[in-house]
């Protein structure tokens, strides 16, 4: 029995080395990769050039800082309010319709918010169907004008409220029967009970769905253009695209990265260092209340009108749009000539992104888990840090890199031309950067779930690290793999402002031609691409409503 011990005992050395020399090096690459063009940027309020600060200062960019705060703040209340409200209606309460609720009000997630906002213009702008009926029936003198930070905002909650939704819903279903009867023995009411104790409890959760929210909102730039509402994001993509004016449009990119960086600290002090535990597992879930009369039917009225505003409008009239494009006849009669080039383009970047993306996240949490010091989860957060990040300051910050190596190589005679910058190179390397931590999250909670004891059986078998990871972790996390290739192909067919300032020359996605057919008031030549970048969204919300109906009830 000593030789076997005396082997085992080598074989932990051999664990504790090994990973130091190998495991960590993709870690470290991929978190250089991301760190790398972030600190390009962060490095430009070192050098500030004042005379470019001064300009802004006195011309946009109180403007973009104000309207950007006030997106903030009115999203962040109007997505907790909605999402938290309505898990607790699908969570507490029995009325008609709430199972088909309790997973259809996840379906606005599939919806960009750029979609929305151009279907929102078509329908309640003054030339649309509900102010010319209104104007029939109150006079001609009615008008509302929808072109403000309000409208933005209300097309912003509509489509980011199932990010608080999908959370709270989670956290509440978490909570043991055991809570409510601690309430009850206090007095409380149900509703008393759900401010003293629920919220409370699922306070992480409430927190980590907003802020989820707010980094939607503050990487907007499309939504915010259609209604005249200029944000910092907004701004970078018109100052670099627009007017030319890179230097400028750097300088707005820095400010808008440590907003973004001040959000995600502003989430950890708010969480603090309290932890909030529940009894959870198979325990016994509170039962839900029967409602009754008018309160039944308003519970059922309230979901409704959220789930037709959020989802079926914007389906509904995209879906009559795209019938009057192909059937009727094409609003400009370009459709049959570019709608295959657009596909192929939208499929082959989102196709690579998510193919070299989830293989990168693999090697990380591979690497992460068979280290499994402070040092390594360190590196997996840097390589993660991407996502909280806008994509204009991402594609920024991209070429803050590329753009001196490709000029290094024309000077030292390599090449004539730019080979990284406007390729799909330097766009790859943007999508990377912003999605890894979609990827990585899905493909380590696979992974964590793969016990240890299996891949120390192949290990004293004489496997090395590299064979047990492709024979023994990816063939055990298959599914997790697939689920992040889905869900980074559908982000980067969705993705628009990493995309228009990257993308090579030629070579428009469905979501660029969306917006650009909706900027020019093109709303029926826009329903068909948008009708096609949501059929794809629907994917990763049909894989969250797999998900809900396997979790406890």
């Amino acid at each position: 029995m000593s030789k076997p011990n005396k082997l085992l005992d080598r074989d932990r050395l051999s664990l504790i080395r090994l990973p130091i020399n190998t495991q960590l090096i993709l870690p470290l690459l991929v978190a250089c990769l991301v760190a790398i063009p972030v600190g390009f940027l962060a490095f430009q309020l070192l050098i500030p050039r004042w005379e470019i600060w001064q300009q802004l200062w006195e011309t946009t960019l109180p403007r973009m800082l104000g309207n950007t705060l006030f997106l903030l703040v009115v999203v962040g209340i109007g997505t907790f309010t909605i999402g938290t409200g309505l898990a607790w209606l699908v969570t507490a309460y029995r009325f008609p319709a709430r199972g088909l609720f309790d997973r259809a009000l996840l379906l606005p997630l599939a919806i960009p918010s750029f979609v929305m906002g151009f279907v929102f213009m078509a329908t309640f702008d003054f030339t649309g169907p509900v102010q010319t009926f209104l104007r029939d029936l109150f006079g001609r003198g009615f008008r509302i004008n929808i072109r403000t930070g309000w409208g933005a905002a209300i097309v912003l909650i509509s489509v980011l409220y199932p990010y608080v939704y999908m959370l709270a819903r989670a956290a509440f279903r978490e909570q043991a029967a055991s809570t409510f009867e601690a309430a009850r023995v206090m007095g409380y009411s149900r509703v008393r009970a759900l401010f003293k104790l629920i919220l409370p409890l699922a306070r992480p959760s409430l927190i980590a769905g907003v802020t989820l929210a707010l980094m939607e909102t503050i990487t907007d730039f499309a939504t915010v253009r259609f209604f005249s509402f200029p944000t910092l994001s907004e701004g970078v993509v018109r100052l670099w695209e627009g007017r030319m004016d890179r230097d400028a449009a750097i300088e707005v990119a820095t400010l808008l990265l440590f907003l973004a960086l001040g959000l995600i600290l502003l989430e950890r002090s708010l969480r603090g260092q309290a932890r909030y535990y529940q009894a959870g597992g198979k325990g016994r879930r509170p039962e839900r209340v029967q409602l009754r009369g008018v309160s039944a039917w308003a519970a059922f009225v309230i979901c409704l009108l959220v789930l037709g505003f959020a989802f079926v409008l914007p389906a509904g009239v995209l879906s009559v749009w795209t019938y009057r494009e192909i059937v009727i006849g094409s609003e400009i009669g370009t459709w049959e000539t570019v709608y295959g080039q657009y596909i192929f383009n939208s499929f082959s970047f989102a196709g690579s992104a998510a193919i070299l993306t989830v293989l990168l996240a693999i090697g990380v949490a591979a690497g992460v888990r068979g280290h499994g010091t402070r040092f390594a989860r360190g590196l997996a957060r840097f390589a993660t840090l991407g996502y909280a990040l806008p994509g204009s300051v991402i594609a920024v910050a991209v070429l803050l890199v590329i753009a001196p190596i490709d000029h290094l190589l024309i000077d030292l005679g390599v090449t004539s031309s730019l080979i990284l910058t406007g390729s799909m190179i330097g766009l790859l390397y943007a999508y990377v950067v912003r999605f890894m931590s979609v990827a990585y999250n899905s493909v380590e909670a696979s992974l964590d779930k793969v016990r240890p004891n299996m891949e120390q059986a192949a290990r004293t078998m004489g496997a090395g690290s590299t064979r047990i990871l492709w024979r023994v972790q990816i063939p055990l996390v298959a599914n997790g793999i697939a689920v992040a290739m889905i869900l980074v192909f559908v982000d980067v067919m969705k993705e628009l402002p990493a995309t228009i300032l990257l993308r090579p020359f030629g070579m428009d996605t469905l979501a660029v031609w969306t917006y650009m057919l909706a900027a020019e008031s093109f709303w029926q030549a826009a329903a068909l691409p948008a009708m096609t970048i949501l059929v794809v969204g629907l994917l990763p919300v049909l894989i969250l409503m797999r998900v809900g109906e396997q979790s406890p009830e």
